[in-house]
């Protein structure tokens, strides 16, 4: 059994960690910011955004981009503030979400597919492409809400958590960014996956937060490690000087409302054996 240390607490719903530069970013997505944290809890504002923070990477020149959720718009972070990299509102079923961005700067943007917080009906949702230029396409379909991806290290794969498939849904990248060959990763029986982490043994960490657990997973499914929460597991990211440090971000509810009200969301730590790799 692995012991979880908090390393940072009081915060309304942290989402898309990304180990950069020697920090770790994330969206507090309630509070409509993207933050930083190190590993002695030091913590800064990188910048505000207004509707719902989620996925981060980076473009090759350094730039960051932010997931704009509720307005479906991919966001980059020049030196005079927050620019439109990409407007995703005519390619997005619904909000936007989590998103992996490769080595080339090309980033995979996931969408809810329909109303969440709603009694709707579930519908599938697309993948989105955003070229280094904002060039955006449509490169996979019928999704059921595609929300944590990484991608290989060869850059050659694409793994992405479909939560209410309860599967991780992997593809070739072609050339052209564009994606072929869709299989099933892992079949995750009942774990709903939310944000994910790869190794440097082809394993997959897993936030399932309705399970409240964070998974190690193999392909094919095989799970090696369950690492139990407090709380709803949101999201994970594997980082530190060595990338050996996991963090999970757990929350206690995924009501906004709730959230907003009550600031009692965590970023917990533990170490791990096997690194970090490919992006992000």
């Amino acid at each position: 059994m692995r012991t979880l240390e908090v390393l940072l607490d009081h915060l309304m719903f942290p989402e898309g960690p990304r180990w950069h530069e020697g920090r770790l970013y994330f969206s507090d997505m309630h509070a409509h910011k993207v933050m930083t944290v190190d590993l002695n809890g030091a913590t800064s504002v990188v910048c505000e955004v207004p509707n719902w923070p989620s996925g981060l990477g980076w473009l090759p020149d350094g730039r960051m981009l932010v997931v704009s959720m509720t307005d479906r718009k991919l966001m980059r972070l020049d030196a005079d503030g927050l620019k439109v990299h990409a407007d995703l509102g005519a390619l997005a079923a619904f909000h936007c979400n989590d998103m992996v961005v490769d080595g080339k700067g090309r980033a995979y943007v996931g969408n809810f597919g329909y109303n969440l917080y709603t009694d709707e009906a579930q519908k599938p949702a697309e993948l989105v492409m955003v070229t280094p230029q904002g060039a955006a396409s449509v490169v996979a379909r019928d999704l059921m809400f595609p929300n944590g991806a990484v991608i290989t290290p060869d850059g050659r794969t694409l793994i992405v958590g479909e939560s209410m498939g309860h599967r991780l849904t992997a593809f070739d990248i072609q050339g052209d960014g564009s994606l072929a060959n869709r299989r099933v990763w892992a079949d995750l029986g009942e774990a709903v996956p939310d944000g994910i982490a790869l190794d440097a043994e082809g394993a997959i960490w897993v936030a399932s937060p309705f399970s409240n657990e964070t998974l190690r997973v193999f392909e094919g499914g095989r799970v090696a490690e369950r690492i139990k929460t407090s709380q709803l597991s949101i999201a994970c990211a594997l980082g530190g000087p060595d990338r050996r440090t996991l963090f999970i971000l757990t929350a206690p509810t995924v009501d906004p409302d709730q959230c907003r009200a009550k600031p009692a969301s965590r970023i917990e730590i533990a170490r791990v054996e096997v690194p970090g790799a490919g992006w992000p």
